[in-house]
Order: C-alpha cells, then structure tokens, then sequence
C-alpha cells in the first residue's frame, strides 16, 4: 500500500492546498511541502525495508489491484532502483520549486500550489506504473497541470507556449497509446490472452514489422519529452515562457520521464527492433549533442541558451540508452540526476536575474559580479558543472555514457565528445557576457537572498556528491540495470528470426 500513497500524498495535499488557498496565501505553501515531506518519509521507509522475497530479481515493492480485468488492466505499481532515485529526484525538486516561488507567485497560489502538486504526482506515477494503460493515464495526468503553470504564471508569450507544448506532448502521447494497443493485441494474437500488464507483455513475439512500427510509436513519444532533435521546437518556448518553478519542474522532472521509457519500455518491448534502429538512434543523439550546442553559441536569451543546452545534454542520454550496456547505462542514470540538479539551479538563477533585471538579454547585461558576488560565484558553479568539468556530477555521467557507446561506435563516441568542447565554449561565452566585464546602464542587482543562498547550498552539495561519490547511486541502479539487460536478451534470443543478428554483438541493440 506504500506504494499508491506515495501518488495519493501528493493529490490529497492538492485538494485540501485548493481549499485552504482562498483564506491564506500561505496556507498553500506549508501543505504543500507537508505533502512532499510524508511523500519522502514514505519513501525513506520504502528504500530502507528489505524487499519481499517473493518479488522478481531486482525490483523492490509491488503493488497490484484489479481495475478493469475485463480488458486486462490493473492498477499494477512497481519499484526497482531505477525508480528509486527518479523518485528521490522528483522529491527533491518538488521541494526545491516551492522554496523559490515562495515570494514570486502571488497570484492564484493556491492553484498554483495544485498544479506543482498534480505534476509531481502524475511523475511519480509514471515511475512506478508497470501496467501500460496506467502508466498511458498518469503520462497524461502530469501533462495538464503543467500546461496551467506556463499559461498562467509564465511570461510574455506564455499561451503561445503552453499550446504548443500541449500539443507536440498530446500528440505525440496519442501516438503512444496507439503502440500500446497495437501491442497488446499482438500479444493476444500470439498467447490468446488480453492484457497491458509490462511482464506479460516483455517478449511477446510478432513480426519484424509490426515490432518495428510500434517501437517507433514509443520512441517518439519519448523522443519529444526527452528532447530528441528534431521533435525539441517546443522546448525552447516552453522554457523561455515558464515561470521558474515550472522551468525546474520541466528540465529536471519532466524531461526524464522521456529517457525513463526509452529505458523502462522502447527497448525491452522491442530489443530487435531497437537493435536495428540503433544507428539512426545514435546518430540522432549525436546530432543533438552538436545542433543544441550550436544553437546555444547562437543565443542572446539566456533562458533559451540554458534550454538548448539542455537539448545538447540530454543526447548523451540518448546515446548511452542504445548504446545498452552497463556502462553506458551508469553514465545515464548519473546524468539524469546530475542534469536535473545543475540545469534546474541555473533555471533558478537566470530566473532571479530576470526577476531583477526584468530582462534576459545577455546584450543588455555585463559586470554582475560586481553588485552581486554571491550570484555570480554560484552562477559561474553551476556553469562549469553543466560543461562536466571534472569533481562534479554531469562529468561522472557524460564520461560514463561516452565510455559505454564507444564499445558500440567509435564515431558516435567521439563526435559526442565534441559537444564537451562546444560546451565549454557557450557557457563561457555566458559567463562573460553577463558576469564579467564592464557594467551596463541599469545592469545592478541585488544579491541572492537567504532563501535562494539556501538553495544554491543544498543543490552545491548535491552535484559534488554525485560528482566525488557517485557509486552509491550506481549500487541502487545496477539492481534494476542488471535485470534490464538480460531481460532484452532473453527476448531477443527467444525470436528466430534475429538469433544470428544478436550473437554479432557484445551488447544488444
């Protein structure tokens, strides 16, 4: 039952932060980090008890209800590792997200405190759904409250952003759900027997290409959240006209619900399909990699230069997910977490600077340091960890990755460390252009507050602990990671058709 609490925590906190919302612009606020703090107790509780014996190797609770047997769906929840720390991430930024809106949501807070509520329980629901047409519902569920806090707490163009991210993301989870029923029909075509249940449906045999057309209906569906060049136009938008709490939630949560199901769905559902899609997977990785890059060299705006980066980023998760080894794997998952802690701080912190500046012009800035050191020793910390300078968590799990799909191809690894190089060159160009240098007219601000320095604290801590100490994250994902591996080729051995393909590599896909 600890399991369903941690999603219901969330949306209880939600209805009664609605209802108390109206009376006291606080009263929002405190219930909703009471919420998130039961949300962590339960889950201390969950990663401290010794798994039940009767579960299958690697995964750590369960839960399973009927909902609807006639057609083969159940409320089916479970949590391995790989869960664990996306949980503990979605927790944690949660938290972070309330802490700096505190002061600059003033308007309909208690709304505002429902939809960050409702977000961060279709998340968590997303990462421990196992049965598919539940975690299709909580994918949904995460997408609509995220919408209202662009539309209605974002900037300028807000609508304009939060349509079209609406869009590309419905469209695309449309998309999925038709895969999800192709699949499981093919399923009973195969065994007779109708349901959504991710177990069952692991191996099911079908055609190379049905198998192959509903991989790519996962793998896009994915590919637009991760980002994945080229269905990335939404993000920059979107991350441009969020509000701050909603530019963290994006990049540090809700882009990880994207490589989450490539690794948890697209290549366990189909390992010989992903195997023979994995060059133009890898070529699409290294294409984010550069064109992000490039493009973030090219911006003024520094919240869409941040968001570019992100794209860039983020391609070395795509890399090392087809890539599909344990090494590579490693580097994922630390970049997952690394990426949401130093991406979502620099969010914080550009949003700071406009809240101040009232701009995000990087023509209009210059001298910062001067007025506020404190900004721009954080800023400039968070800067070299999001190039991967060494020490820091984002170079643990860049290295990793590219070490990982070097065993697989040679020139996707080294063109993917070219991207380090750009990297270095675009957040150095930030740092000039907004921290050094002479002053501009008007471009004096205050320094960060006790509130936004407490932050910066945590989330410091944070990335040097995943950069000098990364193993204990690695020894919670190797219990999931080595159950997906082998899983994949199991049912990849198990098909006839691809038995000869599979024995000419050392990894899967």
């Amino acid at each position: 039952m600890m399991l369903p609490l941690l999603i219901i925590v969330p949306l209880l906190g939600a209805l009664i932060a609605c209802l108390g919302g109206a009376s006291r612009s606080n009263w929002p606020r405190w219930l909703t980090i009471g919420s998130l703090v039961v949300d962590a107790g339960l889950l201390t509780a969950l990663s401290v008890a010794t798994p039940d014996p009767g579960l299958r190797a690697g995964w750590l609770a369960h839960f399973s209800s009927p909902w609807i047997p006639q057609l083969g769906i159940g409320l089916r929840l479970d949590m391995d590792g790989l869960s664990l720390l996306l949980l503990w991430l979605t927790l944690a930024l949660s938290v972070v997200s309330v802490v700096i809106s505190w002061k600059e949501i003033t308007e309909h807070v208690g709304f505002f405190h429902v939809c960050l509520l409702a977000t961060t329980s279709g998340v968590i629901g997303v990462f421990l759904s196992t049965d598919l047409f539940l975690f299709f519902f909580f994918w949904e569920i995460m997408l609509v409250p995220m919408y209202f806090l662009v539309a209605i707490w974002g900037h300028e163009r807000r609508v304009h952003a939060a349509i079209k991210f609406f869009l590309f993301t419905q469209g695309s989870g449309l998309l999925m759900l038709l895969a999800i029923f192709g699949l499981v029909f093919a399923h009973r075509q195969a065994t007779g027997q109708f349901t959504f249940d991710y177990f069952q449906l692991l191996g099911t045999y079908m055609p190379p290409g049905t198998e192959m057309l509903l991989m790519l209906g996962f793998f896009i569906a994915f590919a637009v959240k991760l980002p994945v060049v080229p269905f990335h136009s939404w993000l920059p938008d979107t991350h441009t006209q969020a509000p701050t709490a909603g530019s963290v939630l994006l990049a540090g949560i809700l882009l990880k619900t994207g490589a989450y199901g490539l690794i948890r769905f697209t290549v366990p559902l189909f390992p010989d399909a992903a195997r023979l899609f994995t060059p133009v997977a890898l070529a699409l990785g290294v294409i984010g990699i550069l064109y992000g890059a490039l493009l973030a060299m090219a911006q003024t705006d520094m919240k869409r230069l941040v968001a570019y980066s992100s794209v860039s980023h983020l391609g070395f998760v795509l890399l090392g997910i087809f890539a599909w080894n344990g090494l590579a794997l490693q580097g994922v998952v630390i970049q997952m977490i690394a990426h949401g802690i130093s991406t979502g701080a620099l969010f914080i912190l550009v949003g700071t600077l406009q809240d101040r500046l009232h701009t995000r012009d990087l023509r209009r800035m210059g001298g910062l340091w001067h007025s506020a050191p404190h900004f721009s020793a954080i800023f400039l910390f968070f800067g070299v960890a999001s190039l991967g300078l060494p020490g820091l968590g984002n170079f643990v799990g860049e290295f990793l990755t590219l070490l990982g799909t070097y065993r697989v191809s040679p020139p996707a690894a080294i063109l993917g460390a070219v991207g380090l190089v750009m990297a270095a060159v675009y957040v150095l160009m930030l740092v000039q252009r907004s921290l050094l240098g002479p002053s501009q007219p008007g471009a004096v601000i205050t320094d960060l507050s006790r509130r936004h320095m407490a932050v910066m604290a945590v989330m410091i801590v944070a990335i040097i602990a995943v950069g000098v100490l990364p193993q204990p994250i690695i020894n919670v994902a190797a219990s999931s990671l080595d159950h997906l591996v082998p899983s994949t080729q199991v049912a990849a051995t198990a098909r006839p058709v691809v038995l000869s393909q599979a024995n000419t590599r050392e990894t899967l896909p």
